[in-house]
């Protein structure tokens, strides 16, 4: 799951379907605000049709990666949720993935772009990002230390600009960039980044990275915006905040709602 920073007008909504907000970007696209995340460890059978019961329920941001594997199902359930008329088209969908470290290198950029549309089945992305800003000659999980190179910021920006200039993505952006990282890519980039998506929760705020992406204006992206409760990676700090079950109760609503 993940969410963005509050937005405006709805994107599409079906009938019967809650209209969801959108953000504009700094590229002139709709942006919204809560996306469906398919990054998870555990990758249910029927994960296809979630994800269309989910576009049926009114979400239109579908966030996935090559490293997730999930971009083959994603791309089906794009396919499927217009055939069965949820969306009237792939143009009411807005679709995110993300370059994985062992592409993370010049030169690869633009071909993995196209490995992921290939997967996909789909002609560009809305957003296209830098998955983490780590480069390495091997692409498996978890990370073999002895495969990790210096990353080239400029010469995967670069070829991240490529994406965009040949109408591959919509929009490009990074996710896990610090602060400083966001500052130095800022400085270079000639197609500035529309997004940062990042790891943030009530419990953990990332103040410096919003403070330097407001100011540049790029849209931070929240992952795990409840904590990644059950995930390896996860905390339940969020979900089990005495704050946070206070809030719930007093509104009526349910500990993630109460969150949001």
């Amino acid at each position: 799951s993940m969410a963005t920073g509050a937005g405006d007008d709805g994107h599409g909504a079906g009938a019967g379907a809650t209209a969801i907000p959108s953000v504009i970007l700094n590229t002139g696209h709709a942006m919204p605000v809560l996306g469906f995340g398919t990054g998870s460890p555990s990758k249910p059978a029927d994960l296809a049709n979630i994800i269309v019961h989910a576009v049926r329920l009114g979400y239109r941001h579908l966030d996935t990666a090559s490293m997730y594997r999930t971009e083959p199902t994603v791309g089906a359930a794009v396919a499927e949720s217009v055939r069965a008329g949820a969306v009237p088209s792939r143009t009411d969908l807005f679709v995110t993935s993300k370059l994985w470290i062992s592409d993370a290198r010049p030169g690869r950029v633009v071909p993995a772009l196209r490995e992921s549309l290939a997967r996909l089945g789909l002609a560009y992305l809305d957003l296209f990002l830098v998955h983490w800003p780590v480069a390495a000659t091997a692409g498996g999980l978890p990370v073999d230390k002895s495969t990790l190179v210096e990353f080239d910021m400029e010469g995967v920006w670069r070829g991240m600009e490529d994406c965009h200039r040949l109408g591959l993505a919509r929009s490009v952006g990074v996710s896990n960039f610090s602060a400083a990282k966001m500052e130095r890519l800022l400085a270079l980039a000639a197609v500035p980044p529309a997004v940062n998506q990042v790891e943030m929760n009530v419990g953990w705020r990332q103040e410096k990275v919003r403070e330097v992406c407001a100011r540049h204006g790029v849209v931070v992206a929240a992952y795990s915006p409840l904590g990644a409760y059950g995930g390896f990676w996860g905390s339940d700090a969020v979900m089990e905040s005495g704050v946070l079950h206070d809030v719930a109760a007093a509104r009526g609503k349910t500990v993630a709602q109460a969150n949001t």
